[in-house]
């Protein structure tokens, strides 16, 4: 009996399409969208997408699901809930969330920024901005965080405009830029973790795929900035004292990860090295080290908790016919292969226009696009990389993501600090630094182009 009221979540074949399944995902958006408008551009709340709590958007969107459909009464949606969230993918999720939350809680921001100092060192200030997006790029690989990587790299990129000559709004959007790439292919990236999980690949695997698409629109963005850097008339950078050590823990990660090493001992033994790095250099005592734990983790809260709740969520429009209803309205509109890996592009764009979060927005398109891929004979490493490529896209050019409004915050207070000593800040806006992200612009061609030309799966025999 409990099997049967356990209905399985990955066969839809025999659950009828019913759009008004589809209501709890519209009450969400409704509450997340339309409060963060308001509170951002009419009550002029600052970071105002960042006030709304997403969890308790999530849970007012499950109540609405579980008033639907009385055909079932409410243990057997507590069971499908139940099921979703006690998938395997999920389990893995939220075990490498809190692993890579310990690695970058342990090591902060110094590390960091010893990267990022070591390299502009020893460059031509010409080329300072392009080391800007290298730096953004490896540090982004490393530690799995866009937004912690633009944290870290922005005052160095708005200092770096200051002393070279070079425009704010060009230096930090390389620096976003470069931080989206590697966040895009870092293999502790939640975004990644996410899109291989969900669809059932090795990171290696959907790595193979999404680095030679976003390979190209890197070099081309590279060439781009490096031109507009040669026709700026360059000074010298100013640098800063570094510690060689704290580099340790994010080289060994990075060359454990490329090996094809499993995440669990990659994350253990950057984690050990952090902290055997951080206490032996004298940056954290042992109380330290486990407040700087705690913290790690603690960050990683509501990560975990909306993936847990989306799973609940996803499981009741699963079983009440959204997402059959979904599949309907994608076999209409998208009927081909092409089409089909265009169709799982437009679907994560939108969810993350919706959410301003990549990684939630990954996991909501993500059952919708592994029926697609098995629709639409598109491997499942095309997807899982689709899947991140088009949310990175996305969210690095929303000027209501967590990247953007990181990035104006140290333009902020980097201003605020030139006004102190009595000099003129410069305003910028999200609108400033648009123009010039053009990685995303570039990876948008990059993966259209690859879309086009890419065969199909082959059919599995009987």
């Amino acid at each position: 009996m409990q099997n049967k009221e356990s209905i399985s979540l990955d066969h839809l074949e025999n659950i009828k399409g019913n759009p008004k399944a589809l209501l709890p995902i519209a009450v969400f958006l409704v509450l997340y969208l339309g409060m963060g408008i308001t509170f951002e551009y009419v009550l002029k709340i600052p970071m105002g997408f960042y006030n709304i709590p997403i969890v308790a958007a999530f849970l007012v969107a499950i109540f609405v699901a579980c008033i639907q459909n009385r055909k079932l009464n409410f243990d057997k949606k507590m069971n499908v809930m139940a099921g979703a969230i006690g998938d395997r993918n999920i389990f893995l999720m939220i075990l490498v969330f809190l692993c890579a939350g310990i690695f970058a809680g342990i090591l902060g921001r110094s590390s960091a920024s010893a990267a990022a100092y070591l390299l502009l060192d020893f460059i031509p200030a010409q080329f300072a901005v392009v080391v800007l997006f290298v730096v953004a790029a490896f540090v982004s690989t490393a530690m799995g965080t866009s937004v912690g990587t633009i944290a870290v790299v922005t005052p160095i990129a708005i200092e770096v405009a200051g002393a070279a000559g070079f425009g704010i709004p060009f230096c930090v959007a390389s620096v976003i830029g470069g931080a989206m790439f590697g966040d895009n292919l870092s293999f502790i990236s939640d975004t990644t973790i996410a899109a291989t999980s969900t669809q059932g690949v090795a990171m290696k695997e959907k790595f193979k795929v999404n680095f030679w698409i976003a390979l190209p629109a890197a070099l081309a963005a590279i060439l781009i900035i490096a031109a507009i850097s040669f026709a700026t008339d360059a000074r010298e950078v100013v640098s800063s004292d570094y510690n060689l050590i704290q580099l340790v823990p994010y080289v060994l990660v990075l060359v454990l990860a490329l090996t094809g090493i499993n995440v669990f001992t990659v994350l253990l033994v950057g984690i050990v090295a952090a902290a055997v790095v951080m206490v032996g250099s004298g940056q954290l005592d042992f109380v330290g080290l486990l407040t700087h734990v705690g913290n790690g983790i603690s960050g990683m809260y509501e990560t975990i908790m909306v993936a847990v709740l989306v799973s609940a969520l996803c499981g009741l429009i699963r079983i009440h016919g959204g997402f059959a209803a979904l599949l309907d309205f994608i076999h209409k509109v998208f009927k081909g292969h092409k089409s089909g890996q265009l169709g799982v592009g437009l679907l994560v764009s939108a969810m993350d226009v919706a959410t301003a979060n990549n990684t939630v927005a990954i996991v909501m398109a993500a059952p919708i696009a592994k029926q697609m891929s098995d629709e639409y004979r598109i491997s499942p490493q095309k997807t899982a990389s689709l899947l991140d490529i088009f949310g990175c896209i996305v969210q690095g050019l929303l000027p209501y993501g967590a990247q953007m409004l990181v990035a104006l915050s140290a333009v902020a207070a980097a201003g605020a600090a030139v006004v102190a000593e009595g000099g003129a800040a410069q305003n910028v806006s999200a609108f400033d630094i648009i123009p010039f992200m053009f990685y995303p612009f570039l990876l948008l061609i990059s993966v259209l182009a690859f879309i086009a030309i890419s065969p199909k799966r082959k059919k599995k025999k009987a």
